[in-house]
């Protein structure tokens, strides 16, 4: 008997996980989600895309255990149609189908425990192809966090590596270090093979897995200490991330004086003056009258300059004159100007 199509209906598919429809109103967002969903012009193409063809990716969602208390003190489950799920990946598609007046939308229900849901929750939206630094400091995070939990409770993260690798991976200092690696062999065809494999921090492991390097990685994560008002200025490209860096070190009242600086002075720290202000605030402090200070010096790219294009003035000299003695020629005749006119 073929099954009735709606939410209380789950078909089982070669992997064992279950799909079918699930209403909107019955979907939770993701707990401390980092992407931003928004309806910008983005949103309301995918929104039309939806309203013409449906929603042709299901979401991936994971079941929220819950229980509905009776009188009699005893809790029951809930049934199919009360249950509420929790949106691992499909933020964008689900308030694109709410958008464009959908009820329902199909997913895919994976029995994820909270580590699990956040690598594939992170993983599923860093695929995007653009993602503010906001998004990606806190998703790195998360992701960082939920490795080293899975670590804890299973084995080290081990990667595998060639055998000409072997000798240079696993000896330090002229002294084996066989027993912090790992092998395993098998047969193909009758021939025996080995592969070995070596523990690897988990910061490694992520750079491998999204394609950065782990500096990069630690400044993206380093933003996460930033105020929501700077990290809004990173993400609005006002601030350089090299210098919110260097201000994520900051305490966060010394950060609340900043901005405050910055809004009403309407200046950004260099990255210079970013680390001066880092410096300051581990060794004595950070004063509001040091930020108004440091913020109040001349930059280099603040100072006036006149530029006169080059093919307004090339025909007053000499064919063989260098940019250099152009410059000095110039200056030679406004001193001249200038004792003449000015005195």
């Amino acid at each position: 008997m073929k099954a009735k199509k709606g939410v209380s209906s789950f078909a089982n598919n070669d992997h064992g996980l279950q799909s079918g429809m699930i209403k909107i109103s019955n979907l939770r967002d993701f707990s401390c989600h980092p992407f931003k969903v928004v309806k910008d012009a983005a949103m309301y193409e995918l929104m039309e895309s939806i309203r013409q063809e449906g929603v042709l990716v299901p979401l991936l969602v994971r079941p929220v255990r819950m229980k509905i208390e009776t009188r009699g003190g005893e809790g029951k489950l809930m049934d199919e149609k009360e249950k509420e799920y929790e949106i691992i990946a499909g933020h964008r598609r689900k308030t694109a189908a709410e958008w464009a007046g959908l009820r329902e939308v199909p997913a895919i229900v994976r029995d994820l425990d909270d580590d699990q849901a956040v690598i594939a929750m992170v993983d599923s939206n860093l695929q995007r192809e653009q993602l503010l630094p906001s998004e990606k400091a806190y998703a790195y995070k998360m992701r960082l966090e939920a490795m080293k939990h899975q670590g804890r409770r299973l084995n080290p993260a081990m990667v595998q590596i060639e055998p000409k690798e072997v000798s240079s991976s696993i000896e330090k200092n002229g002294e084996s270090t066989e027993k912090d690696a790992g092998s395993k062999s098998f047969q193909t065809d009758g021939v025996q093979h080995t592969r070995t494999y070596v523990p690897v921090r988990s910061n490694e492991l992520l750079a491998r897995q999204v394609g950065e390097n782990v500096n990069q990685i630690k400044r993206y994560i380093r933003l996460t200490y930033l105020i929501p008002q700077i990290l809004r200025m990173v993400d609005e490209k006002r601030l350089a991330l090299t210098s919110a860096v260097e201000i994520s070190f900051l305490k966060e009242e010394e950060q609340y004086d900043l901005y405050a600086v910055m809004d009403l002075e309407q200046t950004i720290p260099s990255l210079s003056q970013a680390n001066r202000m880092k410096r300051m605030s581990q060794q004595k402090g950070l004063s509001m009258d040091d930020i108004y200070t440091i913020l109040g010096e001349e930059k280099p790219n603040q100072r006036e300059q006149v530029k006169i294009p080059l093919n307004r003035i090339r025909q007053y000299f000499p064919k063989d004159f260098t940019p250099a003695q152009q410059v000095d020629l110039i200056e030679t005749l406004l001193a001249g100007w200038a004792t003449e006119h000015l005195q």
